[in-house]
C-alpha cells in the first residue's frame, strides 16, 4: 500500500470509527438526565404528538411503585423498581425493540424498611449503565453492580448508614472508575466514591457543615427535613481542572473528583432539602437551591473557601423549580417548576426572557432532543416547547397514568415510564 493509499485508507478508517460512535452515543442513554448528565438527547425524527394510543411502539407494565428513569444501552432498557412497602428492591430489563420484559430481578430484601413518604418511592434513585455492567442503588438499603449480559450481581454494598427521613432520590453517576453518590439524611450527610470494579470506598467526604434550624423556644426544628437532600452530583471540567459540585441540605459543595477533597462550599440557610441535578456553562453552575424559598442560583465557578455574595453571578427569585432539574439551551437557561409554571432566561445575566403557565405539577426534569423541550407532568401530559425567545408549545400528548420519572431518547424513540407503564414512542 503506498504512502498516499495508506493516508486515505486511515482517513476513511477514522470516519467510520467517528460514526460508529456518533451512532452509539444516540443510541445510549446511559443516566439520569442523559449522555452528558444534563438532559440533552442526541436525536432526530421525534414525534411531538402522541399519546395513549398514538405513536405507540410498545407498551409495557412495570410493576411495584418506583420513580427512577429509564437507563438504555445497546438493545436494553434498564429500571429499578420495589414494592410500595420497600421490603423488595430489584431491577427490570426490557428488550428495547419489542418491549418484552428480559429480567425481573429481585436484588435486596428488606425487612424493616425506614420510612418513604408516599410522594416518594423506595426505588427513586436512577441507575448508571455502561458496555456490560450497571450500577444500581436504593440509598442506604443496599447498591450492587450487575453484569447485564447475564443479570449476575458482581458486588454489592450494604453498609452505608443514612437514614433518608423522607425516601432516598440522588442518582449516583460515574466518573472515569469511580461510582459516586450523595447521602443526605437527618443523621448522616457525605458523599462516597466507590471503585466501580469492586465497590470498595476510594473516599468518603462529610459535610463541613450540619445545619440546625432553632425555634422560637430555642429548640431545634424537626432536624429531619432541614437536613435532608436528594440532589443528584455531577462533574464539571473547566480550565482542565474537575470539580465535583454536589447540594447537600442548605448548601451547595465543589469537591476534588478524585480526592473528595472540599474546595469551596456556598451557603443556602433559607432553603433545604436541595433535589436537581445541577447544569453550567458560561463559567458558572446553576443550581435550584431548594425548598422554602424557591429560587435558581449561578454560582461563579473557580472560587475557594467559603464562597461569599461576590461569588453569585445572578438569582432569580421567582417560579423555580424545587424538583425538575433545569436545562441549558445555548446561551438560554430553561426551569418548569412543580406548579407547571416554564420559565426562560438568559443565563449569562438571569433576566427573565418569558414565563408561561403549562399547566398539571411536575416532579420529572424535562430534556431537550430533536431542536425541542420535552416536559412530562404528574397528571399523565407531555409538553413539546420549542427553544427561543419566544414561547411555543408545539404539540401536547396525553397519557392514561402520570410522570414521575424523567423521559428519555434512544436513535428516534422517547422512552417514557409512567407510575405504571414504560412506552416506546415514535419509530
Amino acid at each position: 500500500m503506498t504512502a498516499l493509499r495508506f493516508l486515505r485508507h486511515l482517513a476513511v478508517s477514522t470516519c467510520l470509527l467517528l460514526g460508529v460512535a456518533s451512532l452509539g452515543a444516540a443510541e445510549n442513554w446511559p443516566q439520569f438526565r442523559g449522555p452528558a448528565g444534563d438532559g440533552h438527547g442526541v436525536a432526530t425524527g421525534l414525534p411531538v404528538k402522541f399519546g395513549e394510543t398514538e405513536q405507540v411502539k410498545w407498551k409495557t407494565a412495570i410493576h411495584g411503585k418506583a420513580w427512577s428513569s429509564p437507563v438504555i444501552w445497546g438493545g436494553q432498557v434498564w429500571l429499578t423498581t420495589a414494592t410500595e412497602d420497600g421490603t423488595q428492591l430489584g431491577v427490570v430489563c426490557v428488550d428495547k425493540d419489542s418491549g418484552k420484559v428480559l429480567r425481573d430481578d429481585v436484588l435486596f430484601r428488606v425487612a424493616a424498611p425506614q420510612f418513604c413518604h408516599k410522594f416518594n418511592s423506595y426505588a427513586s434513585p436512577t441507575p448508571v449503565i455502561e458496555e456490560g455492567r450497571i450500577y444500581v442503588t436504593f440509598g442506604s438499603p443496599g447498591t450492587a453492580c450487575l453484569d447485564t449480559k447475564t443479570g449476575a450481581k458482581l458486588w454489592e454494598r450494604t453498609d452505608f448508614v443514612c437514614n433518608h427521613y423522607r425516601g432516598a432520590g440522588s442518582s449516583p453517576i460515574v466518573w472515569g472508575d469511580l461510582l459516586i453518590m450523595n447521602f443526605d439524611g437527618s443523621d448522616a450527610q457525605f458523599v462516597v466514591a466507590l471503585d466501580k470494579k469492586t465497590g470498595k470506598t476510594v473516599w468518603q467526604t462529610p459535610r463541613s457543615i450540619d445545619f440546625q434550624d432553632l425555634g422560637a423556644d430555642g429548640k431545634p426544628k424537626d432536624e429531619g427535613d432541614y437536613r435532608k437532600a436528594f440532589s443528584t452530583p455531577h462533574v464539571f471540567e473547566q480550565g482542565g481542572t474537575a470539580t465535583l459540585v454536589s447540594s447537600g441540605a442548605k448548601a451547595h459543595y465543589g469537591y476534588d473528583p478524585k480526592t473528595g477533597k472540599e474546595l469551596w462550599r456556598f451557603e443556602e440557610r433559607g432553603n433545604h432539602s436541595a433535589a436537581t441535578r445541577p447544569v453550567a456553562g458560561f463559567g458558572m453552575v446553576f443550581i435550584p437551591v431548594g425548598y422554602s424559598q424557591g429560587q435558581v442560583i449561578a454560582l461563579k465557578l473557580g472560587g475557594s473557601g467559603l464562597l461569599g455574595a461576590e461569588s453569585l453571578a445572578w438569582r432569580l427569585k421567582k417560579s423555580a423549580p424545587n424538583k425538575p432539574s433545569l436545562l441549558l439551551v445555548d446561551e438560554l437557561l430553561y426551569a418548569i417548576n412543580d406548579g407547571g409554571i416554564a420559565t426562560c432566561m438568559d443565563a449569562k445575566t438571569g433576566e427573565v426572557v418569558w414565563t408561561q403557565r403549562i399547566g398539571g405539577n411536575f416532579s420529572a426534569a424535562p430534556i431537550y432532543a430533536d431542536g425541542r423541550i420535552y416536559a412530562c407532568n404528574e397528571e399523565g401530559k407531555v409538553t413539546a416547547l420549542a427553544t427561543g425567545r419566544e414561547f411555543k408549545v408545539l404539540g401536547e400528548s396525553q397519557f392514561d397514568a402520570g410522570f414521575m420519572a424523567s423521559p428519555a431518547v434512544s436513535g428516534k424513540a422517547l422512552f417514557l415510564r409512567t407510575k405504571t407503564h414504560l412506552y416506546r414512542i415514535g419509530e
